[in-house]
């Protein structure tokens, strides 16, 4: 990690990189280097920064829809009984098809990315949800196309 007595600070630069990289994780340094007008060194160093101070996570790759046809996701919102917001977090955190986790304001306190690789799989994870002490309600919609 980047030390935290020299914070980095983002620039242009580095918010277009993000950019890019959010449409084509796996594009080269040299891609980069081109589509910014600046050197390959420049794209490295800036990288480097970028992943040491934590604003870049990893990277990764989107599949094509037809390759992931037996995927179910789904959008769960959750709302939490009281204070009891942290232990449902890390026990939603648990269950590994809840690909994300998302706190929320208004009716709904969380908000869960869901991917099952059934409905049997994905019927046992609203199961799971639910049956999680300070889980007081949940609605959850299917995902059918992206468009």
């Amino acid at each position: 990690m980047y030390s935290s007595a020299h914070p980095y600070l983002y620039d242009d630069l580095d918010k277009q990189l993000i950019s890019i990289l959010r449409k084509d994780g796996r594009a080269s340094i040299s891609k980069l280097a081109q589509l910014l007008d600046v050197s390959r060194g420049t794209i490295q160093n800036r990288l480097d920064r970028l992943v040491s101070s934590g604003a870049i996570l990893g990277f990764t790759i989107r599949a094509h829809e037809q390759i992931e046809s037996n995927v179910v996701r789904a959008i769960m919102l959750i709302e939490v009984v009281g204070r009891s917001t942290t232990q449902v977090i890390n026990k939603l955190r648990g269950i590994p098809q809840l690909e994300k986790l998302h706190t929320t304001n208004g009716a709904w306190d969380l908000v869960a990315d869901i991917r099952a690789t059934s409905l049997e799989e994905f019927d046992k994870v609203l199961r799971e949800v639910r049956s999680i002490e300070g889980v007081l309600n949940s609605e959850t919609s299917i995902l059918l196309s992206t468009v």
